[in-house]
């Protein structure tokens, strides 16, 4: 990466949105899940061993996935493939495997292949991926919003462990507010806003425990806030206004 990447990157990196801004960057930061990846949870000694299965995240939105994803992988020296199930066909899996295979015999590193939605996949695509999980040219990790049992093909279920993420509490929401609020390199720390009491708890009930909805609201608020002397004021009167213009989560 030369220079000018490095300065491209850092100026999409901050100006995208807090939810994306504020990922968590180590296990250890992952809010409410404590069952996954706390030190002596099974998952946790897999990933400590070097020994990643392929495996299925099932949970509802905002409960991180995708950062659950993103930090087994790169904790654990695979090179990871993200695709969508939305986007991607047969024939981008087939290039996918194949520069799996060639990198597996070239550099002795593995390749994660994450498929966001793979409820999504359909059969085709759910066959075309099997035989590459059976030998281990990839390691699969998918992660869904709906059961596994219903919408994966018997074949790939039995062959990758199911994670199931708790939905966020209201507490799990508060805590990751205030995280954003007070983080000065990532989040809104910066910004000098004042929070009327009972803000951060209003948006945590109305996030149904989604964690992304919840920082994306905020941000929204802070966006919209009037300045009032030296602050910038978030008030429960605008909170209602923000979530006015909101959809609320499923």
């Amino acid at each position: 990466m030369n220079m000018f990447d490095f300065e491209a990157n850092r100026h999409l990196s901050n100006s995208a949105p807090l939810a994306a801004r504020m990922r968590p960057t180590t296990l250890d930061d992952i809010v409410g899940q404590a069952h996954l990846t706390g030190k002596n949870s099974p998952l946790r000694r897999s990933i400590d061993a070097g020994r990643i299965p392929s495996f299925i995240l099932w949970g509802p939105p905002g409960t991180g996935k995708t950062s659950l994803a993103n930090l087994i992988t790169s904790t654990s020296n695979f090179h990871l493939e993200k695709i969508s199930a939305v986007t991607s066909g047969v024939s981008e899996l087939r290039k996918l495997i194949a520069e799996s295979k060639s990198r597996l015999g070239m550099s002795g590193q593995r390749t994660a292949l994450f498929i966001d939605e793979i409820h999504r996949f359909n059969k085709a695509q759910q066959d075309a991926i099997l035989p590459h999980v059976e030998d281990g040219t990839v390691t699969f990790i998918g992660a869904t919003t709906e059961n596994p049992s219903f919408e994966i093909i018997s074949p790939l279920l039995s062959r990758c462990r199911v994670f199931t993420l708790n939905g966020l509490e209201r507490k799990d929401i508060v805590r990751i507010l205030t995280n954003a609020l007070n983080d000065s390199e990532k989040g809104l720390e910066k910004r000098n806003l004042s929070i009327e009491d009972g803000v951060l708890q209003d948006i945590a009930t109305l996030s149904s425990g989604d964690a992304r909805w919840a920082l994306n609201t905020l941000e929204l608020a802070a966006d919209s806030a009037d300045i009032q002397g030296n602050k910038i004021l978030i008030s429960k009167s605008l909170l209602d206004e923000v979530i006015e213009a909101k959809a609320l989560p499923h």
